[in-house]
């Protein structure tokens, strides 16, 4: 696994630009202070909450530590006093977002590997993470979670899950692993964006009566 150092940084720079673009969604909504902080701290602390009640791995993170809360309102406060200059950091915060993910998604393979677990429980324990705080976040705004709308998002951070586990197997130097994994799972989410690449859809509207 990686550096506890090198971890310890990217996790934290994920939680703040999550907690970032989640007060930039509800700002967009409209919602007063306290649920921007609110939805601040379930979009960033979200995945890691699912992820440790359903593999049983406690004390959950933001239990343990506290101050990532203080983290959240702040780093949503933020982003309520930057507002005015939002429409130019439009892009700066899709980067953000898609950083957070591939970042979370390391963050969550690397619990399951603590654990001792398969490597699809691995894998999906890093997917867990990186987008469950999203759907979250999409639903608390009465939206249709992005990764259900045809968004390359979780398909992202199951490669990215993937790359990362591959490596370690691999016996690659672990902080180049998680950095490569990183830097291939970012590019991938922001050619997504830019191509606009989407996952087939299902779509049934046959009138049955």
């Amino acid at each position: 696994m990686a550096s506890p150092t090198l971890l310890w940084i990217i996790f934290h720079i994920a939680v703040a630009a999550e907690a970032m673009t989640a007060a930039l969604a509800a700002g967009r909504r409209r919602m007063d202070w306290f649920g921007v902080c609110v939805l601040a701290c379930v979009t960033a602390l979200g995945g890691g909450t699912m992820r440790d009640t359903l593999l049983g791995h406690y004390p959950l993170t933001w239990v343990a530590n506290p101050y990532l809360l203080l983290m959240c309102c702040g780093a949503a406060l933020l982003t309520i006093a930057l507002a005015r200059f939002m429409d130019k950091l439009r892009w700066p915060f899709l980067l953000l977002d898609a950083l957070g993910l591939v970042v979370f998604t390391i963050i969550g393979c690397n619990i399951g590997l603590e654990m001792g677990l398969s490597p699809i429980i691995v894998i999906v324990s890093g997917m867990i993470t990186g987008v469950v705080g999203g759907i979250m976040r999409d639903i608390l705004c009465n939206d249709v979670p992005l990764i259900f709308s045809g968004e390359l998002y979780a398909s992202v951070s199951i490669v990215t899950g993937v790359l990362y586990l591959g490596g370690l197997g691999l016996g690659l130097p672990a902080d180049l692993v998680i950095l490569g994994a990183i830097a291939i799972g970012f590019a991938l989410r922001v050619l997504a964006i830019v191509l606009k690449l989407e996952m087939p859809r299902f779509v049934y509207d046959k009138d049955l009566r």
